[in-house]
């Protein structure tokens, strides 16, 4: 791993009266793109939100690597996209204006960041009218327009056919070999395994293992992470497992 991670110490969430995350210490790597698994419920979707701000934790403290930690170096993508009312094009192009980006350049970089999703054919289409899959790609490009340091992805190929999954995939991919930090939140395994370099699972609210790809996937290193990639319920063993 990198010398110097995002710290997590001693976070707590509670959420509408009950505890939601608890963390007492774990460092993600800052490079390498992070995977974060878990069952329907395990805290993953609020770390992120955590991680990013959007939600602020009743105690604990995240230290960022200089390079990340400014807002303005981070983005999000949600697995539901949330488009504004304005063509493919404008969307793009809005945020990069919210950057400090000039109209016209802001219209330049948008242009050939929809180019490479495969969208330039619809730059002035309503954006709320694409697919699914056409309205995932603009979510991603229009953040990685932004030129992130590191990006948050919350199940971004959820309920995607798989060539729309692929077309995601390639994009994430092409931010990691740029140098992007990312921590993705998935449900699929293997594509966990085609993306990820660092794996996390979450149970309960807490982060119960972490391992690079080679010890994640060997059988029997962890009882609660054999369970999880069998299909197989997680009891309400994860406090021993910490």
């Amino acid at each position: 791993m990198s010398k110097t991670g995002i710290n997590l110490q001693d976070l707590r969430l509670v959420v509408g009266g009950k505890l939601r995350l608890k963390i007492q210490q774990a460092e993600f790597d800052s490079e390498m793109p992070t995977m974060i698994l878990g069952p329907n419920g395990a805290g993953k979707s609020l770390l992120l939100r955590v991680l990013h701000g959007l939600t602020l934790p009743q105690g604990g403290r995240i230290s960022f690597p200089a390079n990340l930690g400014q807002q303005h170096h981070q983005a999000m993508v949600f697995q539901r996209p949330v488009l504004l009312r304005r063509s493919v094009m404008e969307n793009v192009a809005f945020a990069l204006r919210a950057r400090g980006t000039d109209r016209n350049q802001s219209r330049d970089i948008a242009g050939h960041w929809l180019e490479r999703a495969g969208l330039g054919d619809l730059a002035d289409a309503p954006a709320r009218r694409l697919s699914g899959g056409e309205q995932q790609r603009l979510a991603m490009v229009r953040a990685l327009a932004c030129d992130p340091k590191l990006i948050f992805l919350d199940e971004p190929c959820a309920n995607l056919d798989p060539r729309a999954s692929v077309q995601i995939e390639h994009l994430i991919k092409s931010a990691v070999a740029s140098g992007v930090k990312v921590i993705m939140v998935t449900h699929d395994q293997a594509q966990a395994r085609r993306l990820g370099g660092e794996f996390i699972l979450m149970h309960q609210g807490q982060i119960v293992a972490q391992a690079l790809r080679e010890r994640f996937f060997r059988p029997t290193w962890h009882p609660l992470v054999d369970a999880f990639l069998a299909g197989e319920p997680l009891l309400a063993q994860a406090q021993d497992q910490i």
